[in-house]
C-alpha cells in the first residue's frame, strides 16, 4: 500500500523549479538590456525627425527670403506634445547661408545632444544610448 501511494505522487521537484527560475533569470538578463537600448534609440527618433523638419522649413524660408532666421515662428515649427528634447536654431546674421539646429534632452537620465546642419549633416554630439 504504502508503495501504490508513492508511485501516485505528481509534481515537480525543488530542484526542477529551481533550474527553471534560473532559465528565466539569465533570459531576462540577456533581454531586458536589449529592450533599453532599442526603447532609448526609439526616444531619439524624435530628435531626428524634428530636426529633419527644421531643415525642410529652414530651407524654404531660405528659398524664399535668401536668409535663414533663428524663430521657430518664422518658419512655422512647433513640437507636438510633451517633448524630450529642447530645440534651438543657430543662424548665421552675415547672411552666410548657414545654419545649425540642435537637439538637447535627456534620456535615462543620460544627456543626449543632436545637430544639423544647412548641408542635412546629422551629427550625434554626446549620445545617452551608448
Amino acid at each position: 500500500m504504502i508503495q501504490k501511494l508513492r508511485n501516485n505522487k505528481k509534481g515537480f521537484t525543488l530542484i526542477e523549479l529551481m533550474i527553471v527560475v534560473a532559465i528565466i533569470g539569465i533570459l531576462a538578463a540577456i533581454a531586458i538590456p536589449n529592450f533599453l537600448k532599442y526603447q532609448c534609440k526609439s526616444k531619439q527618433s524624435e530628435a531626428k525627425s524634428n530636426l529633419a523638419a527644421i531643415h525642410t522649413a529652414m530651407t524654404s524660408y531660405m528659398a524664399e527670403y535668401n536668409k535663414y532666421t533663428k524663430s521657430f515662428d518664422a518658419i512655422g515649427f512647433k513640437t507636438e506634445g510633451t517633448s524630450l528634447y529642447h530645440y534651438t536654431i543657430t543662424a548665421a546674421d552675415t547672411g552666410a547661408g548657414t545654419f545649425t539646429a540642435q537637439a538637447t534632452g535627456t534620456i535615462s537620465g543620460k544627456a543626449d545632444e543632436w545637430t544639423m546642419d544647412q548641408a542635412r549633416k546629422l551629427v550625434n554630439g554626446t549620445n545617452a544610448c551608448k
